[in-house]
């Protein structure tokens, strides 16, 4: 194909959009009741405050004339278009989550999604992580994925059950020592 009927990017459209999280395909968007709490509060603070105050710049600046050379018309122009991304991948996220309560499982032994699993490694190696959903992870704070391969292993295990994790260096061998869950939501 020729090259003047492809589109080039002029560098702010989609560039630094985030990435998504890929659901696997026939699977849902499982989501605690705390993660959907704290999605759909981000999406009502950006509509309802950060939105309509960008928004107030923007008009300002855009008064103020010659709009080729003025910051705040050109960056408040570039939030928008980063606000209303995030708008629209929240609005779909939280159209497609399967909001479920790990509490529902509290005083099980065995692993499912929202459960904080203490395991040991084959090298002694102990760790604890928490399994939630793919858009409310936070890596920093042990939480992983349930698609995460450790999570895959862990599921359906029990208290003192060996799994096998297939890793790039090979299968390693982990131990569920615990299995905690949130107490039921109201």
């Amino acid at each position: 194909m020729n090259k003047a009927f492809t589109k080039e990017s002029d560098g702010d459209e989609d560039d630094d959009a985030p990435a998504a999280s890929p659901i696997p395909v026939g699977s849902k968007n499982y989501i605690t009741t705390g993660g959907y709490a704290r999605l759909r509060a981000e999406l009502l603070q950006l509509i309802d405050e950060e939105r309509p105050r960008v928004v107030e710049v923007v008009h300002w600046a855009a008064l103020n004339g010659d709009r080729s050379e003025n910051g705040d018309y050109l960056y408040g122009k570039k939030r928008l278009r980063e606000i209303d991304r995030r708008i629209r991948f929240l609005t779909k996220r939280l159209e497609i989550a399967e909001v479920v309560d790990p509490g529902v499982h509290a005083g099980s032994d065995q692993v499912f999604f929202g459960a904080t699993v203490t395991y040991v490694d084959d090298l002694g190696d102990e760790r604890t992580i928490t399994i939630l959903g793919i858009d409310e992870v936070d890596t920093s704070q042990q939480q992983v994925s349930w698609i995460s391969p450790v999570a895959r292993a862990l599921l359906k295990a029990r208290e003192g059950d060996e799994v096998s994790l297939q890793t790039p260096a090979g299968p390693r061998q982990l131990e569920v020592l615990a299995v905690r869950y949130p107490l039921p939501s109201a």
